[in-house]
């Protein structure tokens, strides 16, 4: 719905999803709507993207995700 940020594919075929990016002064498709991260394993025969669950500690109605990247240890 509001369209994708950024993405980061591990060497395994997961990849992870920023969403929700809002910039102050343009108007946004949902306004009132957090920031998302999706997961999707480009390794599936029909690769959809799944909502991750984010701890409730975590502040959700400031997240306003601005790309991705990860460690892989």
């Amino acid at each position: 719905e509001t369209g994708s940020e950024d993405i980061d594919i591990l060497p395994n075929g997961l990849a992870f999803i920023s969403s929700g990016l809002k910039y102050p002064g343009v108007k946004s498709l949902a306004p009132d709507k957090p920031g998302e991260i999706f997961l999707m394993d480009l390794n599936e025969d029909n690769p959809r993207a799944v909502e991750l669950r984010i701890s409730r500690e975590f502040d959700l109605a400031s997240f306003n995700p601005h790309g991705i990247s990860t460690y892989v240890d």
